[in-house]
């Protein structure tokens, strides 16, 4: 198995005691340090891949300058990517364990009365979509268009996608498990179901209409 593959399937599996904690009431601050855990390593395994398709000669640092746009760093890790063959399974492996996450926590939540289910409804509805239409086109958006580029590739797309998950699902917890304010978690779940399906429609417009 791939350390990548490895990776992604060790944050997938760790979503169900973070779940376990929230659900028993646990100490919510380790419980959040967990989800932060597991979301930094969903981008991790990304570096996992092609650190081993450089043969070890791409450091992390390089790789997040890369991340956040810095030009000289893009070039470096480009010109590993377009080298780097992979495997059939392990990008599909990556959204499969991007979704399992996802919806444990939207259940959770859901089950605690927390949201509303049509919240649910509307990112299985999304996720169903879209991962069908990549899936048709490849392993992942092409990101063509300007605003699909925006939304996935770049770092505001895909750093802020994920941060906007560790924020509203980590409150959520303290609401449940200590007593915070629930209108802020309403808030900060209508913004992170706006953005998802932000993207989601980016993907479709870019892959269907563009």
């Amino acid at each position: 198995m791939r350390s990548a593959d490895f990776i992604t399937l060790v944050r997938t599996l760790l979503v169900f005691p973070i779940a376990y904690a929230i659900l028993v009431r646990y100490n919510p601050w380790i419980t959040i340090l967990l989800i932060v855990i597991m979301f930094a390593m969903d981008a991790f395994d990304g570096y996992a891949a092609l650190f081993e398709a450089s043969k070890g000669k791409l450091d992390f640092l390089t790789y997040l300058r890369a991340s956040v746009g810095d030009s000289k760093a893009r070039e470096v890790v480009g010109r590993y990517k377009r080298g780097y063959k992979g495997s059939a399974y392990g990008p599909r492996i990556d959204i499969a364990g991007d979704r399992v996450t996802e919806y444990v926590f939207w259940i959770v939540f859901v089950y605690l009365n927390l949201i509303p289910i049509w919240v649910l409804f509307l990112i299985v509805l999304r996720h169903s979509f879209v991962d069908a239409i990549m899936g048709a086109k490849g392993t992942s958006s092409k990101a063509k268009g300007a605003f699909a580029r925006i939304m996935y590739t770049s770092a505001l797309g895909r750093g802020g996608a994920g941060a906007l998950k560790v924020i509203t699902f980590s409150y959520l917890v303290l609401v449940y498990v200590s007593g915070y304010p629930i209108i802020i978690g309403y808030v900060l779940t209508a913004l992170l179901v706006v953005y998802i399906l932000l993207r989601g429609i980016s993907e479709l417009y870019d892959n269907l209409i563009a």
